[in-house]
């Protein structure tokens, strides 16, 4: 008969139970980092999303109402029902000819090329404070998130 020898190793040395919890522990503060920062980022996204919403929403009610610098304001702050929403700059009335780079303002009493009449448009904007869960997250978002829309009223 043959007798087989076996060496065996200390059982400290291949006890791998409890590598799972320390690995877990190390690699959590890194994946609640980053999903800190995929949350942050998607609060950001959301919140230019509505800052431009509210200017569109200005641009509608100019689109419905004539010039109305009030009311037009007033549609901005509560398209989204954001707290911080703005028309900011103020909504503004101006007189332009379209052209290859987009509208040419000018004077309303001129004529644009051909002898047309000059459109009357108005330019709204929005602002609305982005708010971080995170103080620094480095992701080199604005802190003023903006808005901007353009409309021919006539």
């Amino acid at each position: 008969m043959r007798s087989i020898l076996r060496i065996r190793r200390p059982r400290h040395l291949s006890d791998t139970r409890g590598t799972a919890a320390i690995e877990f522990a190390i690699l959590s503060p890194i994946l609640l980092a980053l999903l800190l920062g995929v949350v942050d980022l998607g609060f950001g996204l959301y919140a230019a999303i509505q800052a431009q919403s509210a200017a569109e929403a200005g641009a509608l009610y100019a689109a419905k109402h004539g010039w109305n610098s009030a009311g037009i304001s007033a549609a901005v702050v509560g398209a989204t029902g954001a707290s911080g929403m703005a028309a900011s700059p103020a909504p503004t009335l101006f007189c332009g000819c379209p052209s290859a780079s987009g509208i040419a303002t000018i004077v309303c009493t001129s004529t644009c090329t051909g002898g047309v009449q000059p459109g009357e448009y108005v330019q709204v904007n929005s602002s609305l404070a982005r708010l971080s869960i995170l103080s620094d997250p480095g992701l080199g978002l604005a802190t003023t998130l903006t808005g901007e829309s353009t409309i021919r009223i006539q």
